[in-house]
């Protein structure tokens, strides 16, 4: 076994209680936490300031720091600028109110239809998608804190607007997995800029694969690959997870490999 390099997080759902309550019970045992805010309405949804303001004080208390996952009830690429306009100023707001807390990364996903349009459809896309980032990025200091979730088409279809704008990327291994993508390449595509790896396992015995499940459900080909990436690894490693039992399964995969994970 060799030294773990990364940091190691998980999310905000383990129990199925709120936010405050699962940091509580995992954050002992973790570097950092993703909250997951995926709902943007009604505002009720979103944590309040006195939340927020707990949440910066369990930081303090236990020695870690967090990764927000936004919503996914918008879309900041639609093809209405209507609906670009209303996704920006709420992720503008999700943004502020997490603003005491200390937030590493803003992860967002860029949604695209299915099937994959043409390349003619792509640059459309790209360009919405484009004018939605601009509208957003007046809400960060450090553009590099916004992180773009590698989905279900090629993440190289994203590289020139995450280098336009100094963004930076959360590889999602388990979607590389699930949809057929090299985990190699989008190493290579993005290097350094690869700040936040959401990590799951991936049962393909099923149709279709089922994803965030233990890693321990991953087969030993792809789990092998994942760990020779991970070796050399120095951001923050996330277990997206929902159940404590999938998490206590991808723990105890990655305990056969790196010191240093955490036993619950």
């Amino acid at each position: 076994m060799m030294k773990r390099p990364f940091k190691l997080g998980t999310t905000s759902f383990i129990y199925p209680d709120h936010i405050i309550p699962n940091v509580k019970k995992i954050g002992p045992f973790f570097d950092e936490i993703e909250l997951l805010v995926f709902e943007s309405k009604p505002d009720a949804v979103l944590p309040c300031r006195d939340d927020v303001r707990e949440l910066a004080e369990l930081s303090r208390d236990l020695n870690l720091t967090y990764n927000v996952h936004l919503p996914t009830d918008i879309n900041l690429s639609a093809p209405a600028p209507r609906l670009r306009r209303n996704a920006a100023e709420t992720l503008k707001r999700v943004i502020e109110r997490f603003s005491i807390a200390p937030v590493t990364s803003f992860t967002l996903h860029l949604e695209m239809d299915k099937p994959l349009p043409s390349q003619a459809g792509i640059k459309v896309w790209q360009e919405n998608a484009r004018q939605g980032l601009e509208m957003l990025m007046p809400a960060l200091e450090d553009p590099s804190k916004l992180s773009v979730e590698t989905l279900w088409y090629p993440p190289d279809l994203f590289k020139d607007l995450i280098n336009e704008f100094n963004l930076s990327v959360c590889a999602d291994l388990g979607h590389h997995i699930k949809y057929g993508y090299g985990i190699p390449q989008t190493f290579e595509l993005f290097g350094p800029k690869i700040g936040l790896i959401h990590l799951h396992g991936v049962d393909t015995r099923t149709e279709p694969p089922r994803s965030h499940t233990g890693l321990d459900k991953t087969a030993p080909g792809q789990f092998k690959e994942i760990m020779d990436h991970l070796k050399h690894y120095t951001g923050t490693v996330c277990l997206e997870v929902f159940r404590l039992s999938d998490l206590q399964g991808s723990l105890s995969a990655l305990a056969k490999i790196f010191n240093g994970i955490p036993c619950l």
